[in-house]
């Protein structure tokens, strides 16, 4: 009964992706619990701290899953033909930051260049987030070099206290006043404690636990592990929703919304498909496209969503694009899931 439970969980995942933000719109009270949640703090030796929540807790699991069904033979492979690794690190940082500074210049005719500011601010956050660490469960979900997964969401989150303040300063030069000095600002803050604690300690223990571990019982635990990521995602999904989305079913902007919406979209759908440009270009695996495509379509948006509620709370329209980008990156995942399924099987 599991079994043929999870199996179809796994078939139809988009249609249960959606059911997971519609009653983050409906029914957001468990959702905000969820975010809520905290099992303390955590101090760092120079003094900073962090609330360990359990929306960090869920995140963190994502990545110490993908650590332990890691493959030994993909990474080796990785650190012996990095080049796949370098072009997705620099894609990811390159182009969301170029899309934004086209979109500043579609949207000098905006009637209300208060919403345009949200919208750049919004995106400069989203540009300057390292890769999603439930980009790791994605590829796991379509049998993705998991190797190559982790290298990106872990290598992008190191280099993350360098290309942060490079995608923040950047767009916070198209940006004016007092946007424009709270990009600078948060630029100088730095946000390396977060991403240590909810990304490369889980990483680090994932991939230590694969190698302790005795080889059969590591092929055991991989079924299972990929099960829990599913749920693990909806879980998150439905959390993100709740925040946002039941001001926007009760009192919503219409044009603002709908403008949001198609700029994320077309951003996201943008980066996934420059994935799948870069794989053919380098005519990669099936399994090393997985995680090209994933990887660069999918950022860290927890972390930006910190960041906003915490440095621009005068400002919380700002949290409208990285929300909806959140969405639209996991409907495109789920999409681009199908289409790489179909692909598998043609072959």
């Amino acid at each position: 009964m599991i079994r043929r439970s999870f199996a179809y969980l796994h078939k139809h995942f988009f249609y249960f992706i959606l059911v997971s933000y519609i009653l983050g719109g409906i029914l957001p009270g468990l959702g905000l619990a969820i975010r809520d949640t905290n099992f303390g703090t955590f101090t760092f030796l120079d003094g900073g701290k962090i609330k360990v929540s359990l929306s960090l807790v869920l995140l963190s699991l994502l990545l110490l899953n993908a650590g332990l069904g890691i493959k030994t033979s993909e990474l080796l492979h990785l650190f012996k033909k990095p080049i796949l690794l370098f072009v997705g690190l620099f894609a990811n940082l390159s182009i969301p930051i170029l899309f934004t500074f086209f979109i500043s210049f579609l949207m000098i005719l905006w009637h209300n260049p208060d919403e345009v500011q949200n919208i750049l601010v919004g995106l400069a956050l989203i540009a300057s987030m390292p890769i999603a660490a439930s980009s790791t469960a994605w590829s796991q979900k379509s049998n993705g070099n998991l190797a190559l997964s982790l290298g990106l969401v872990v290598f992008s989150t190191i280099l993350s206290p360098v290309t942060t303040p490079i995608g923040l300063h950047s767009i916070g030069f198209i940006t004016t006043g007092d946007y424009s000095e709270d990009l600078h600002e948060i630029a100088g803050q730095g946000v390396g404690a977060f991403l240590f604690l909810s990304v490369l300690l889980p990483t680090i223990l994932g991939i230590g636990l694969h190698f302790l571990l005795p080889k059969d019982s590591a092929e055991k635990v991989k079924k299972p592990i990929k099960e829990m990521n599913l749920l693990t995602l909806l879980i998150l999904n439905y959390s993100n929703a709740s925040v946002v989305l039941p001001q926007v079913f009760t009192n919503p902007d219409w044009d603002f919304l709908f403008v949001i919406l198609l700029i994320t979209g077309g951003l996201c759908s943008f980066s996934f498909f420059i994935g799948f440009v870069i794989a053919r270009i380098f005519k990669t695996s099936g399994s090393e496209k997985s995680s090209l495509v994933f990887g660069l379509g999918m950022n860290n948006n927890g972390t930006g969503l910190v960041l906003a509620s915490l440095s621009l709370a005068d400002h919380p329209s700002v949290m409208l694009p990285i929300i909806f980008y959140n969405l639209v990156q996991h409907i495109v995942a789920s999409y681009t899931d199908s289409k790489l399924s179909k692909e598998k099987k043609e072959l």
